[in-house]
């Protein structure tokens, strides 16, 4: 957490003001990364409130592949339900996404799975890359 802190406190006192599509501006430092080891435990942001069992059932949504609300709410997850249409319905966010990425063809690659597969394949490989955008 302290190396979160102290990024945190180099960006306010060193960091560069940019422009943003709202409006806001945000200060960034180029070239800047924080390293856990994962082994050592999960760094979870203390600084601020974090509802864990969301972020985990938030997850689990995406890797569904789902667009829906519904399978949120019923796990008392409400973060997304502001930019849900009248039927729950949010359109192509991250687990559709992930799970049904459009090709040119018209085709849609499982980007998970294909993932996954190229884990069991080639655990070493630098090309296990899964994109939202």
């Amino acid at each position: 957490m302290r190396t979160y802190l102290e990024l945190l406190q180099e960006i306010l006192d060193s960091g560069t003001d940019r422009g943003d599509r709202t409006g806001t501006g945000t200060r960034s430092l180029f070239g800047r990364q924080l390293r856990f080891d994962l082994e050592a435990g999960f760094p979870l942001l203390t600084t601020k409130r974090v509802h864990l069992r969301s972020i985990i059932y938030e997850l689990l949504w995406f890797l569904r592949g789902d667009t829906n609300i519904g399978w949120l709410n019923r796990h008392g997850v409400t973060i997304w339900d502001e930019w849900a249409d009248a039927d729950g319905e949010l359109g192509p966010v991250y687990g559709h996404q992930w799970r049904s990425w459009p090709t040119k063809d018209g085709r849609t690659i499982d980007q998970i799975a294909a993932v996954e597969a190229e884990i069991r394949r080639n655990p070493n490989s630098r090309r296990l890359i899964v994109s939202a955008w």
